[in-house]
């Protein structure tokens, strides 16, 4: 795909009052007090997000919506902060202002998330792959995955306010988004980090491959798998459980 550019984009004023007037929102409601380095940060990543959003092909909606508002992203960088600070995340992915996770990898990603009853419940994204790599290529290199899939997306950030035992509502909604984004916009693999326990689940979608094993990953001292997802390649099970299709039809 062509990654959304915005140097040309014909709304861009309005956008930014848009990010100014949510930003300021939040600093009144937190009694925050952002550094310039901080607001400009925070102001850039809104705004590449949002336009990259705002250009990425996306039909069926499948129960997880695109992010698209400063305010519906604000509110994810938000829950991402605390779900993470009680896994002990944090510090492999420290916040840049403290009680927001975000990073320079929105800006070209597709950023999904649920509600129930006008709250959030859930999150995740998938990170198009640029001259900057992916985030795991920091950790462990991509480019024999590059090399074997052709063009590849990174899901990260994955996280439910509540999780519930087996498949909730949430992750069924939030998986379903992440596959209509990779075959909307013409991207061939997904990789992943997970732990060891949470593949067997994966394993069932269909195309879906450890492709290493690492002890340890980052600052975090646990064992991880690198998996990567060939969405040309879904189950039976993943058509039926997350597309709602009779297991033998095709997701159009």
């Amino acid at each position: 795909m062509t990654y959304p550019g915005h140097l040309d984009w014909k709304n861009r004023p309005s956008l930014e009052r848009e990010i100014t007037a949510a930003i300021d929102k939040l600093c009144t409601n937190r009694a925050l007090t952002l550094s310039d380095t901080q607001r400009s940060s925070l102001e850039t990543t809104l705004y590449d997000t949002l336009i990259f959003n705002r250009k990425l092909r996306y039909a069926h909606s499948s129960g997880a919506l695109l992010a698209k508002k400063a305010t519906d992203l604000l509110e994810i960088f938000a829950l991402r902060h605390r779900v993470y600070a009680r896994l002990g995340y944090d510090r492999e992915f420290p916040p840049i202002i403290e009680g927001l996770n975000f990073d320079g990898f929105d800006g070209h990603s597709a950023v999904l998330y649920t509600r129930h009853s006008g709250s959030l419940t859930g999150t995740c994204r998938v990170i198009f792959d640029s001259e900057d790599k992916l985030p795991i290529d920091k950790n462990y290199s991509l480019d024999p995955l590059r090399r074997e899939y052709g063009k590849l997306a990174e899901l990260s950030r994955l996280v439910i306010d509540k999780p519930t035992k087996g498949l909730g509502k949430e992750f069924k909604y939030l998986t379903a988004g992440v596959y209509r984004i990779m075959l909307d916009n013409d991207a061939d693999a997904l990789v992943s980090v997970m732990s060891p326990e949470h593949y067997p689940l994966y394993q069932r979608f269909g195309g879906f491959e450890i492709k290493d094993s690492l002890s340890v990953y980052g600052t975090l001292q646990q064992p991880f798998v690198i998996t990567a997802w060939d969405v040309s390649r879904i189950s039976p099970f993943f058509r039926k459980i997350f597309l709602d299709l009779p297991a033998h039809q095709a997701a159009a």
